[in-house]
């Protein structure tokens, strides 16, 4: 809700969750965030069996890391990438993304609702 809300709206995730939980009441959620690729990592091996999926926002790590990438395929559970803002429609450097190759699928310029949409992503093609 603060970086640059003309391209990611006033509303910060921490706010948004709560719709999301509402929206999908018989779902329980987590919530992490870090700005710190290995703690990402750390997250999402501890996910792995604990949780059935992950909707995961790399924000830059997406054009950057090989080893979150890796991380994703290494884990048993679904992953889905979510981009506030369309990566295509950005700096050519944002688009490419090394996490969404290894993720079920990725969303991306549909603002919040794009984790709803991811959410349901993973309950209709990859959690059974």
């Amino acid at each position: 809700g603060k970086r640059e809300p003309e391209i990611y709206g006033t509303m910060s995730f921490g706010q948004y969750l709560p719709q999301l939980i509402e929206r999908f009441p018989q779902h329980e959620f987590s919530y992490y965030q870090s700005n710190h690729e290995g703690c990402l990592i750390d997250q999402l091996q501890e996910a792995d069996g604990q949780f059935d999926a992950v909707v995961l926002n790399p924000g830059a790590y997406a054009h950057t890391s090989i080893a979150l990438a890796d991380c994703i395929r290494a884990i048993s559970i679904p992953v889905v990438e979510v981009h506030i803002s369309d990566i295509t429609k950005r700096e050519s450097y944002r688009h490419h993304s090394y996490t969404a190759e290894a993720c079920k699928a990725c969303i991306s310029g549909k603002g919040l609702e794009g984790y709803a949409m991811a959410v349901e992503n993973l309950l209709q093609y990859c959690i059974s």
